[in-house]
């Protein structure tokens, strides 16, 4: 037997249901507010050539995170097809990339490493993320911006709504700090924003997260184009060191890296961006103050000299790692990663589904 509600019933019987639901099934789910180790989440797209910028700014960071947090780290392989892909260009990036975090000292024993298209609920909830989300809020999106006035062509909407989906990847996991660089602030934020706004309309149902940017290494730019970051997306192989390149290469754009022209070294990110970006580097790959470092020199040559040096020696152990890592036991290191990740993401799911009154 089918009954047909008019608009007001089905209004009182939807908010019934949700009252009787949420007051059994919330409390035996809510997130415990103070976990006795931190939900850390965080997520890599598996397009491009992984570099510099990525592994000071997020990868480094998240080896270390590992051991005071609960760590969950995220290949975003639906994120990568917001751009043009090639057939097949998204599963060889995906194991690349999870070849590269193991690589860099995500532990599989110690945290959960898996691609986002293998948990089913990344998808789902972005979709009741776009219904929280406004246009508004999407459409002042800068890397939304940045990315669509370089496509000359296609610009899918994807590029445009994957704010929401993102902050689904993050909220799924009741995440308590997401370690980001700076250019993802304005996404993060957005991500609270939904939380707060999904809470306040259908009950307390996520956590709010917090950010978490380094110091040192958070934003690092380009060696030709100082004022830009180093980005995987950006055609700038001089100015773009990858995770793979040789020590005779690393020298070569170090030393042809962009400085200025009063030959003077001094930490001022706004008037001297190139040497400023050659001492953050330093000082990431050495632990030390860029300011403190700039009293060290009197020349660009020892400068850049010095800051090839310690990137050599930073990326070395890196690079033997990844040799020795086989394609294989990347995917079944995802796999196992998958089902962890999926005990933990479905309860938050049908959490969120319940709040909202769907069956």
């Amino acid at each position: 037997m089918v009954v047909i509600l008019n608009d007001r019933e089905s209004f009182r019987a939807a908010r019934t249901i949700r009252t009787m639901t949420s007051s059994v099934s919330r409390s035996a789910t809510a997130p415990d507010p103070k976990p006795n180790r931190p939900r850390v989440f965080s997520g890599i797209q598996p397009s491009g050539t992984t570099h510099l910028g990525n592994y000071l700014g997020a990868l480094r960071i998240w080896a270390k995170l590992q051991d005071d947090n609960d760590a969950i780290y995220c290949i975003v392989d639906l994120h990568a097809l917001t751009l043009p892909k090639e057939p097949g260009e998204v599963l060889a990036g995906t194991v690349g990339m999870a070849k590269m975090l193991l690589a860099v000292g995500i532990d599989p024993d110690r945290s959960v490493l898996f691609a986002q298209s293998q948990v089913h609920e990344h998808a789902e909830l972005g979709w009741l993320m776009q219904t929280v989300a406004s246009y508004g809020e999407l459409s002042r999106m800068t890397q939304f911006k940045d990315k669509s006035a370089r496509r000359t062509g296609f610009v899918s909407v994807g590029l445009f709504t994957y704010p929401t989906l993102q902050a689904a990847d993050i909220l799924l996991y009741d995440t308590n700090v997401v370690p980001v660089g700076d250019d993802q602030r304005q996404h993060l934020e957005l991500s609270r924003d939904i939380a707060i706004r999904f809470n306040s309309r259908y009950g307390e149902t996520f956590v709010v997260p917090e950010h978490r940017i380094p110091a040192v290494g958070a934003r690092v730019m380009d060696l030709q184009h100082p004022q830009n970051k180093m980005s995987k997306s950006v055609d700038s192989p001089q100015g773009t060191i990858g995770m793979l390149d040789t020590p005779k290469e690393i020298e070569k754009k170090i030393k042809r890296a962009v400085t200025d022209n009063d030959g003077e070294v001094r930490y001022d990110p706004k008037a001297k961006p190139g040497v400023s970006n050659l001492l953050e580097l330093l000082a990431a790959a050495t632990g030390a103050n860029p300011a403190d470092l700039a009293e060290n020199y009197s020349q660009y040559g020892p400068l850049k000299a010095d800051t090839a040096a310690a990137l050599i020696a930073e990326l070395a152990p890196v690079q033997k790692r990844l040799a020795e890592i086989d394609d294989q036991d990347a995917i079944n290191t995802l796999h196992a990663g998958a089902k962890k990740a999926a005990e933990i993401a479905a309860p938050v799911m049908t959490r969120a589904k319940k709040a909202v009154g769907l069956l």
